[in-house]
């Protein structure tokens, strides 16, 4: 079977892309640069020159596959040009749209973020049917969101399309700012980790890679067309977690809570810099606040309709832990 993927640099693309290739399947992947050493050895993997701007290129690149997975997105949370998140995250999800009804993809499967669901209360689970926020915070969430209306917008036209809506993805693989997770886990174990975000209570849904890469396959054999599906993992506050990495490493360094108003302080003069000098924020005020919601959110959907499954956080934590320090792990 041949499969054309966007975003296979990414962290979530490159273990999709392996998992497919190591079935044995064709993956014709849209690189912006084929010299990439990340990019998997395989001679079924065919690389394409090219990114989601230009149509004509992901027309060719699609030809002859018969499912599209669409990963590829504008993630930082800063750009000197506004415009980019959503040239690259709309512009370029309408693409590849496109080249899908062209090329008659029997389904194409859309990467979009547990972001575009509304924050919740601290004891409220949301899932698909959950209210859509009055606004977002960030442009990714935003653009992300105007991604899945278009997704809407081509099943009218005939398109097959299906969405998943990961969380924080963490494990094994390429340490980038899509992993900031395990980089923190990264840290944490190496002793350079030594704050807690906020008052540490803000919870997150946390999910192992291996969970995310199981559910676009599932979403792509078994999800229903125009759906979406929450690919979750488990909800845990800061301090919760932080406590789990404390458990599962055997290192009990002392942490201290940041508070949120200095927080949002430096990521001011960040964005400050960003602005003046083209240096890139690590974080922004807006993702500050992003952070400090409450995500509480539920896969059951996934569950019950793809046979979803959830690694538990202590257990997706080890093996991280045993992936970033290989001579430790006992034989």
């Amino acid at each position: 079977m041949k499969y054309f993927l966007t975003g296979v640099t990414g962290f979530i693309g490159l273990e999709l892309a392996k998992f497919l290739l190591q079935k044995g399947h064709i993956v014709h992947a849209l690189v912006r640069s084929p010299g990439n050493p990340a990019l998997p050895q395989n001679p079924n993997l065919v690389v394409f020159k090219g990114d989601v701007s230009d149509e004509k290129v992901i027309a060719n690149a699609m030809q002859g596959c018969s499912y599209v997975f669409h990963l590829a997105g504008y993630t930082k949370p800063w750009s000197k040009d506004k415009s980019l998140p959503y040239k690259i995250n709309v512009v370029g999800t309408r693409n590849v749209l496109n080249a899908a009804l062209k090329n008659k993809a029997k389904r194409v499967v859309f990467t979009s973020t547990a972001g575009t669901l509304k924050p919740s209360d601290t004891d409220e689970e949301v899932d698909e049917n959950s209210l859509i926020p009055l606004f977002y915070l960030t442009d990714y969430e935003r653009t992300k969101r105007e991604a899945e209306e278009l997704c809407f917008s081509y099943i009218t036209k005939g398109l097959d399309v299906v969405i998943v809506n990961p969380s924080r993805v963490y494990g094994p693989g390429q340490l980038n700012k899509s992993n900031s997770v395990t980089i923190l886990i990264k840290k944490y174990i190496a002793g350079k980790w030594r704050f807690i975000p906020g008052s540490g209570k803000n919870t997150g849904n946390y999910v192992y890679i291996d969970n995310i890469v199981d559910g676009h396959i599932l979403a792509l054999g078994k999800g229903k067309k125009g759906e979406r599906y929450i690919l979750g993992g488990e909800n845990v506050s800061f301090n919760e977690l932080f406590k789990l990495i404390q458990d599962v490493s055997g290192k009990k360094y002392k942490l201290m809570h940041l508070p949120l108003w200095l927080m949002k302080a430096v990521s001011k003069i960040m964005l400050i810099l960003a602005e003046g000098f083209d240096i890139e924020p690590l974080i922004t005020p807006a993702w500050v606040k992003r952070y400090n919601q409450n995500r509480v959110i539920t896969s059951k959907k996934a569950i019950a309709q793809l046979g979803y499954k959830i690694t538990p956080l202590g257990a997706g934590i080890k093996k991280s832990i045993d992936w970033l320090e290989p001579e430790k792990t006992p034989k």
